[in-house]
């Protein structure tokens, strides 16, 4: 996929980059991502990914934009309160760069859609706020064969991963699935919502950056990627930590259990 003389200027920085280059560039263009969430996370993804020059970006949303959103999610603004998030996103999209088509999907994620939507894209960006969309979508992805990068954020803390359960690791075992790390979900009201518990707001922006990041390796595929790793941010210690994980024979997707 050939690049536009305006392309190339805009994109110049990863055209002499190491390990990027021209066919790097190339490959994000030709890219399909979906990012689940114009949220907290979806807001720095979404930026980062259009300004890397991702060809097609899905966002799949079913909220509108309120003054609380603010705080920490960017991409919108204040006159956008009322306004579709996948909208308000996508018209912040369109101003940052005219190169990348926006495929808007207002709605929620549930175990009638998301398979179908996730067939759709090549990376799938899990940005979502709630457990249910979670396995939901890390499940669709499994079946479908897609690479997940999800991340999650609380009060202070943040977490990232990389799933690639279709594929093995270097000892011919099975990649890991979502329900290797997080075999169940946790009961209703033991871990409090965001509007309870609260969030920094900057959080939202360095755990989404880092998730931006993890899509344009999967994308280009440089360096050392986050599969059988979740990579932990805690922002009260200004600590990165990683935690190696691995395939569990019993998860009920690929193990001696499975549905």
């Amino acid at each position: 996929m050939s690049l536009s003389s305006d392309e190339l200027a805009r994109y110049a920085r990863h055209i002499v980059l190491r390990h990027v280059g021209g066919p790097g560039q190339q490959k994000l263009k030709a890219a399909r991502v979906l990012v689940i969430g114009a949220g907290g996370l979806g807001a720095p993804v979404l930026q980062y990914l259009a300004a890397a020059g991702v060809g097609t970006i899905g966002i799949a949303d079913d909220d509108a934009v309120s003054l609380s959103n603010l705080q920490r999610q960017v991409i919108h603004r204040t006159a956008d309160i009322g306004r579709p998030k996948v909208e308000s996103a996508a018209a912040a999209i369109a101003a940052l760069n005219p190169h990348v088509r926006v495929e808007a999907h207002r709605l929620r994620l549930d175990d009638s859609t998301a398979r179908a939507l996730v067939r759709a894209y090549d990376v799938i960006a899990d940005g979502s706020d709630n457990f249910d969309t979670r396995y939901c979508v890390s499940d669709a992805c499994f079946f479908e064969k897609r690479p997940l990068v999800t991340a999650a954020i609380n009060e202070f803390d943040g977490s990232i991963t990389t799933l690639r359960p279709f594929e093995t690791g270097p000892d011919g075992r099975p990649n890991p699935t979502y329900r290797c790390l997080f075999p169940e979900k946790p009961p209703a009201g033991v871990i409090p919502a965001c509007s309870e518990a609260g969030i920094l707001g900057v959080l939202a922006g360095i755990v989404g950056t880092l998730q931006a990041l993890e899509v344009i390796r999967q994308i280009v595929g440089f360096g050392e990627n986050l599969v059988g790793r979740l990579l932990l941010v805690d922002a009260l210690t200004m600590r990165f930590e990683t935690m190696e994980y691995g395939w569990d024979e019993e998860n009920v997707l690929s193990g001696r259990c499975a549905l």
